[in-house]
């Protein structure tokens, strides 16, 4: 589905919902090259909220530029299938070989800030991910193993353990936001 009309389609959750759906759709009037990292200002990535088939887990990796607990993630890269990249970047961050989609419909969207850091060598400066995420799920017996330029940990948390473990103020609002949003679902 083109972006525009995924966006377009979204029932927005609360308000930083809202209001992050009307600034990703500014930026698309805005740029056409929004799918890239070389626009070092804002591009779209995607992430996933990985559950248990009990739903009273979550997948988390220890993020070693953030130095927290986080979900998975990442950039397009060119790729418009956001879906794909979220399973993707699961498998490549977990080591786990089977995930699957609860729904293929976006499950939450928001706009993330990223401090300007160094990564393979190279400086990154601040700026935005325009971010998609998907509600997934994954059998917990599965072998896990790092990736060791992006994390140093793999680990299955219950879901509220997931927020006390994040260090990142603003991501716990968001990983609670999705706790919210699956117990709602249930």
């Amino acid at each position: 589905m083109e972006i525009r009309q995924l966006l377009a389609d979204y029932s927005p959750f609360n308000e930083q919902e809202e209001k992050d759906r009307e600034l990703m759709l500014r930026y698309l009037d805005q740029f056409d090259n929004l799918f890239k990292r070389e626009n070092q200002l804002a591009h779209f990535t995607a992430s996933s909220w990985v559950v248990n088939r009990d739903r009273t887990k979550v997948l988390m990796v220890y993020h070693n530029i953030y130095q927290s607990w986080a979900w998975m993630g990442g950039h397009m890269d060119g790729e418009t299938d956001f879906l794909a990249t979220a399973i993707r970047e699961t498998k490549e961050e977990t080591g786990i070989e089977q995930v699957t989609p609860i729904s293929q419909e976006l499950f939450s969207l928001e706009i993330l800030s990223v401090d300007g850091h160094v990564k393979n060598g190279k400086q990154v400066g601040t700026h935005v991910h325009l971010n998609l995420t998907y509600l997934l799920e994954a059998d917990e017996t599965q072998q896990t193993s790092v990736k060791p330029d992006e994390n140093s940990g793999v680990a299955w948390m219950g879901l509220e353990e997931a927020l006390t473990k994040c260090s990142e103020p603003y991501m716990r609002i968001i990983y609670a936001k999705l706790n919210d949003k699956l117990n709602r679902i249930q």
